[in-house]
């Protein structure tokens, strides 16, 4: 991935979302555009019209954190965007060398890991990695993504929300999860620009989702914290389920997610029945067969 061109288009696309009234600027006369003009970001960055416009080519090695913390500022970016300038900035700055590379060797989740992922009973736990490969689930988990293993999604939440039909009727706000998904892949770009299995997938998707295209070029990113969702799953139907996204400090750029549902809520009572249908039904086959190797998660 082109750091100068993701750092020009991002950028450029939060310059575009900003009215000269949201920043506090009197305008007067006809503008060509909604937004702010590259001028204006300067003045509210404090710097020179022609250094804003080094910055917005992408050129941003050198640039001082306090410069970034301007613009930031000038272009009111949330925490998320805030951070993505800032890996941009980094991986400018030769932040993210390359290194040698060992021989692949799978990805295996740890044994104390698997145990915490067993431990939770009452909702559905998984581990993924940037790229959203979901990599390790404990058996209720593993029932609520049953159609992300088998099918398109190939254990790609991404691959599943863009090339699976089937994603439609899992998520009932569908055009709001597909928002999140790319903000989260784009986030991940911007992290590690040099992950080839994160370009692979985002040519895979880009050529064979339109709607994944249009939204790859929004330069949307979020971080994916806590919060709360809807899902329809086609054994117990609808699950309204809150979430908490954990940072595995052991295993960097890997993350521990687990959904709930609120007590004596019908999503609960549903949550159950899946966890006593998953008991039931035949073993699962495990997680295995994935591109993802210890060096490159």
């Amino acid at each position: 991935m082109d750091n100068r061109d993701e750092a020009r288009q991002f950028l450029m696309s939060r310059r575009a979302n900003i009215t000269p009234e949201q920043a506090g600027l009197a305008v007067s006369g006809h503008r060509r555009v909604a937004g702010l003009r590259r001028g204006e970001v300067a003045l509210l960055a404090d710097v020179s019209p022609e250094y804003y416009a080094k910055i917005e080519r992408g050129n941003l090695t050198g640039v001082s954190d306090a410069v970034l913390e301007s613009v930031a500022r000038a272009l009111q970016l949330d925490d998320a965007e805030r951070e993505h300038l800032f890996d941009l900035a980094r991986t400018a700055n030769g932040a993210a060398q390359p290194v040698r590379k060992r021989s692949p060797k799978k990805w295996v989740a740890r044994e104390s890991l698997i145990r915490a992922l067993d431990v939770i009973a009452y909702g559905p736990a998984f581990v993924r990695n940037g790229r959203m490969d979901v990599l390790a689930t404990n058996a209720l988990g593993r029932a609520f993504y049953d159609e992300v293993f088998d099918g398109p999604g190939k254990g790609n939440l991404a691959r599943f929300c863009f090339l699976d039909e089937r994603a439609t009727s899992f998520y009932p706000a569908w055009e709001a999860a597909a928002d999140i998904t790319v903000s989260i892949l784009r986030t991940e770009a911007g992290r590690d620009p040099r992950d080839k299995q994160l370009h692979d997938l985002i040519g895979e998707l880009s050529t064979c989702s339109d709607a994944f295209r249009t939204r790859w070029g929004a330069h949307n990113v979020r971080r994916h914290g806590s919060g709360t969702k809807e899902f329809h799953h086609h054994e117990v139907g609808d699950l309204t389920l809150t979430y908490e996204g954990l940072e595995l400090t052991a295993e960097p750029g890997l993350s521990f997610l687990i959904y709930t549902a609120e007590p004596g809520s019908p999503s609960e009572e549903r949550l159950k029945l899946l966890a006593s249908l998953a008991a039931t039904a035949p073993a699962a086959a495990p997680i295995d067969g994935h591109p993802t190797t210890l060096q490159d998660r």
